[in-house]
């Protein structure tokens, strides 16, 4: 028999289910709060609201553990494909070689988009910001493709499943095309997931272009790393807009703009800047720690600390040894390395970030690895989004299979006025 919580109000006893989830964290399910006591929680943030039961994704972020169906992050991004690691998000379990082999096949070869897309392109302004045209285009996949919008259907909503994995890539690169004026490319089916999108990403139709193998096994492991982190903001929302019934590619395209806010896919671009502003004014680290310290300074340490993270962010000591290999290449230079690990080696042993618990996060050298691969800030929630998205594909299929499926209908607190009449509009 499930353990029970109780709650005494006005004088009655209630008594709550107490849910565990099977790596022992507990929740008080008040699934029947309002109907048994009239009364509703209240939490700015659902910090302290659990909207679904999942087995997508742990993380522990007192210990920094995070685990993708229960492989933890590490051995996923060390010995893991990204391909391979959308499989095992989406369906569950690592794929047999056959099933790697076809998964990767169909993503392959629907990674063309339909000619009239391009159009959109066309209409754009022509210094658009790449999200914006992301989820725009990301939403109008469901005028081109009308026979997959079904969400009950497992044959339309797979089909749909490849269809977005493909072609969000060249759907990325062609919004970063646009936005500078060069021919869009189109995708070369005998290249990798990552390696085709560098190759149309910086591809010209007048020279030839071979894509640098490290440079795509370090964005193929940044977007492992990426892939899924639990019920977050755009998460949530993919998860709110499919709980209408609405397809996938609307459910997605909500995600993206979700994740184009600055606290939350932004983060990445903001250390940039951070680091930037600091080498140009003098390279001042001891400086902006100071001020970073100083409660009446606005300057804050981006790329430090993290919502959830208590601990090391687990994603991060794997980002660093990727950041230098590629920022160690021969020739490769860049003066806001230096200045990151200033900053890191100083945050890692200062008393005040150490009580804290400031510690580099994800965004911290990704950032960096993202400015040696020569993509420019605004494309840096853009591959955010790349990576992010079979976590989203897998959480809204996670949602439509529930079997206590229900569409999200928040409540509130009304705090606004009581009643009153109507004055018209002589007398106001």
């Amino acid at each position: 028999m499930a353990e029970m919580v109780s709650l005494t109000y006005q004088g009655k006893t209630y008594e709550l289910p107490l849910i565990e989830g099977s790596t022992g964290e507990q929740a008080i399910d008040i699934t029947a709060l309002r109907k048994t006591t009239g009364l509703i929680t209240f939490d700015p943030g659902f910090m302290s609201t659990g909207s679904c039961k999942s087995k997508i994704t742990y993380l522990d972020g007192e210990k920094g553990i995070l685990l993708y169906r229960g492989y933890p992050i590490e051995q996923i991004a060390e010995k893991s494909s990204f391909i391979e690691t959308s499989y095992l998000l989406i369906y569950g379990e690592l794929p047999t070689q056959k099933q790697l082999e076809e998964f990767n096949y169909h993503i392959v070869h629907h990674s063309m988009v339909h000619e009239s897309i391009k159009n959109f392109y066309d209409g754009f302004p022509n210094n658009p910001h790449p999200m914006a045209v992301c989820s725009a285009v990301v939403g109008a996949l469901a005028t081109f493709y009308q026979n997959e919008l079904s969400v009950r259907d497992d044959r339309e909503v797979e089909i749909a499943i490849h269809r977005l994995m493909a072609k969000l890539p060249t759907i990325a690169a062609y919004s970063y095309k646009k936005s500078i004026g060069l021919p869009l490319s189109y995708p070369d089916n005998s290249l990798g997931y990552s390696e085709n999108f560098l190759k149309m990403m910086f591809s010209l139709p007048c020279e030839e272009y071979v894509p640098d193998p490290d440079a795509a096994k370090v964005l193929d492991v940044l977007l492992i790393l990426h892939a899924d982190h639990e019920q977050n903001c755009s998460t949530s929302a993919a998860r709110i807009v499919g709980s209408s019934m609405c397809n996938l590619f609307a459910s997605v395209s909500s995600a993206i703009y979700a994740l184009w806010g600055p606290l939350h896919g932004g983060a990445n671009q903001a250390v940039i800047e951070m680091l930037q502003e600091i080498h140009n004014n003098g390279g001042d680290v001891n400086k902006y720690v100071a001020k970073a310290k100083d409660p009446n300074d606005p300057f804050r340490l981006m790329g430090f600390g993290h919502r959830v993270y208590k601990n090391f962010d687990p994603r991060s000591r794997i980002i660093k040894k990727l950041a230098h290999k590629i920022l160690d290449k021969p020739g490769y230079q860049e003066p806001l390395l230096e200045i990151a690990l200033q900053l890191e080696e100083i945050a890692i042993k200062d008393e005040y970030f150490v009580e804290k618990k400031l510690y580099p996060n994800v965004d911290f050298y990704s950032g960096m690895i993202y400015k040696a691969l020569n993509i420019p800030v605004n494309m840096f929630p853009v591959l955010f989004a790349m990576g992010r998205l079979p976590g989203w594909i897998a959480q809204w299929k996670e949602l439509q299979e529930d079997e206590q499926f229900r569409i999200s209908r928040p409540r509130q607190v009304y705090t606004g006025a009581t009643k009153r009449d109507y004055v018209s509009l002589g007398h106001r």
